[in-house]
């Protein structure tokens, strides 16, 4: 059987009577080859409730609620966390401002992920989907009931205009990629619409990036005069569960559950969706948010910070047991959260400097003597997973590399994928030092009278670290130490807030801390972190990567139709990217650390893929009622 007729979810075939006289075993494979013919010959259209490229989907059409849930979670009361610096805008999809935390909560697409699968999707805004075998087109059956915060429906008309106002106003990467896709939407009535794909577009794209796309009011956008690259404090109406409720810029948001949501029902949403608030306070940094947490200014902390979770939970309201203090596992990939070099910037064109200055940031000392052991490095950009390039090159890898190694850095083929450069435990190790020295010098920045390398036209290697948040100083500093003990011009700079999105934006920068999130089953979405023709405007290829070598293997990862095949041409693309050197990787943590005033409650088992604590968590009433009674809680 074709292997892509796996996919189909719903299969019948209708056999004469007169099959009933052969042998079951006869019979089966009969069966088996009508419906193979059939599939071919007719063009077999699958209707499914989900979908997933791969096959597999976890969970049936008669699904009842997500297995990581409590169905019977209830619903009311308030959860607050923090967020840092400023912001001036509720449009999450524009360039321009900088949005509130949360503010793409109102909306809604057609189907939905869950954090408990990799790669499969279900319908939300849409009830049912059907598709062709070679996936040329797909139809989403939109929800009659469905219906925008504003009582109206949600409708085929308005999918339509979400795709064309993101088409024509979204993020230059994504456009550049779903141009590359979509060939068009055509609305066949009036919940039902039909995306046709551009043949030799990538298959396992084609219909999560439509299903993907958030639903958007078209009557509100035409009614305001709305465009979706503006800043504005108004949000668009969407369809989904949570409304913004109150706002003081800069210093606090609050949404609210939206007590007439259509979708309370559905089985995707059993269990989720519980608090009636949602809001979050805003803190300079991150020290005045620790203290803001102790005092009860909000209630739920996500620690990031390994100093504070080793030495600063030792206050009164914990050791009182009012507040919870935990660690709670976390399945997914490590960020990639490195310090990234702006390739746009000369002083990085030679990779024997960024080599280089992969020998100077010291992790070792910094994870021991700053972060009280709690980090593991990062190596890869699939680090945490079974997509981390190893050793040297697989002959699967090869396979793919050998074509490209003229447009990819000497010796990938034979050399070890690139790893973080290990260090000794005191700040400056002069191993490292000397390897770096001798790098710079090789690439013709010689050390002067001064002390500083210059090039031949006595330019001196001058690198600015670009910084928000105060707590990096401890990070960064050390760093720079290290880089001017090898003659570079080093400057730190931290800057404020709204300073750092402008200058990141206009990529204005040399070199800045920056994550690069990935997923287990990555397509389409790399051209924005890495692909050249989106390196110009992509907000995500923050170093400005423009390679003829990694083009070629994103376009066989996006094109990757059996799991095997995605995984060694992932496994290439990541050796290839750390061949490259345009980062120094920093750390992860594989768990969640927690802090929470103790009127929550989760289920014994969290997602592997997400922690959930805005969505699957609830409000425990008399916990609450006990605290505020104490007098510990207003």
């Amino acid at each position: 059987m074709n292997s892509k007729v796996s996919r189909n979810v719903v299969k019948v075939v209708t056999v004469d009577r007169r099959l009933l006289t052969i042998s079951l075993a006869v019979l089966a494979n009969l069966l088996i080859l009508v419906f193979a013919t059939f599939a071919k010959a007719d063009g077999h259209v699958t209707k499914s409730h989900g979908y997933s490229y791969f096959g597999g989907m976890k969970y049936s059409v008669d699904f009842k609620h997500l297995d990581y849930v409590n169905p019977n979670a209830p619903r009311g009361g308030e959860i607050s966390t923090w967020a840092f610096g400023t912001f001036d805008s509720m449009n999450p999809y524009s360039r321009k401002g900088r949005a509130a935390a949360l503010a793409s909560v109102p909306f809604e697409s057609l189907m939905s992920g869950t954090a408990d699968e990799v790669g499969s999707l279900y319908g939300l805004l849409a009830s049912e989907i059907e598709y062709p075998e070679d996936l040329s087109w797909v139809v989403f059956h939109m929800r009659p009931e469905a219906r925008f915060s504003d009582g109206s429906a949600v409708t085929a008309e308005d999918a339509k205009f979400t795709y064309e106002l993101f088409l024509n106003e979204g993020l230059p990467s994504y456009r550049a990629v779903l141009a590359q896709i979509v060939e068009r939407a055509e609305v066949l009535g009036p919940h039902k619409i039909k995306y046709t794909f551009i043949a030799g577009s990538p298959e396992r794209d084609r219909i999560s990036l439509p299903g993907g796309l958030p639903v958007m009011s078209q009557a509100w956008f035409e009614k305001n005069g709305a465009g979706l690259e503006e800043s504005r404090m108004e949000p668009a109406i969407g369809s989904g569960p949570y409304l913004l409720d109150t706002y003081e810029i800069n210093r606090w948001v609050k949404y609210k559950r939206n007590p007439d949501y259509w979708g309370y029902d559905l089985a995707i949403n059993q269990g989720r969706n519980n608090f009636d608030y949602i809001r979050y306070e805003y803190f300079a940094d991150g020290n005045a948010a620790f203290e803001g947490f102790k005092s009860g200014a909000y209630t739920f902390k996500l620690e990031n910070s390994s100093k504070t979770w080793a030495t600063g939970y030792d206050f009164p309201a914990l050791n009182d047991g009012f507040v919870i203090k935990k660690t709670l596992p976390d399945g997914g990939i490590a960020t990639g959260q490195s310090f990234a070099m702006n390739l746009r910037r000369p002083q990085f064109g030679d990779i024997r400097v960024r080599e280089a200055l992969g020998h100077l940031f010291n992790f070792e000392w910094s994870n021991e003597s700053l972060f009280y052991g709690q980090y593991a490095r990062v190596n890869s950009f699939w680090e945490n997973s079974d997509f981390a390039a190893k050793g040297k090159p697989t002959d699967g890898e090869r396979a793919l590399l050998e074509p490209l190694a003229d447009k990819l850095p000497d010796g990938i083929l034979t050399d070890d994928a690139v790893m973080a450069v290990s260090s000794g435990q005191r700040a400056s190790d002069r191993k490292n030092l000397r390897a770096a020295s001798a790098l710079l010098d090789e690439a013709g920045w010689a050390v002067g009278d001064d002390g500083l390398r210059r090039n031949s036209k006595g330019q001196t290697l001058k690198i600015e670290l670009l910084e928000r948040s105060p707590a990096f100083d401890r990070v960064v500093l050390p760093f720079v130490e290290n880089l001017k003990a090898v003659g570079v011009d080093a400057v730190y700079n931290r800057v404020d807030p709204a300073q750092y999105t402008d200058r990141t934006r206009n990529f204005d920068f040399d070199i800045i801390t920056d994550q690069f999130p990935m997923s287990l089953e990555p397509g389409s979405g790399l051209k924005q972190y890495f692909g050249s023709q989106t390196a110009d405007d992509s907000v995500f290829n923050s170093m400005g990567i423009k390679s003829e070598g990694i083009d070629a293997l994103i376009d066989q990862v996006v094109n990757a139709t059996e799991k095997d095949t995605l995984k060694t041409s992932v496994r290439a693309l990541d050796r290839a990217l750390r061949a490259y050197r345009f980062w120094v990787p920093q750390w992860y943590n594989a768990t969640h650390r927690v802090a929470y005033w103790d009127m929550y409650e989760h289920p014994k088992s969290i997602a592997p893929y997400a922690l959930g604590q805005l969505d699957y968590w609830w409000y425990d009433s008399e916990k609450a009622d006990a605290l505020k009674a104490a007098g510990i809680l207003r």
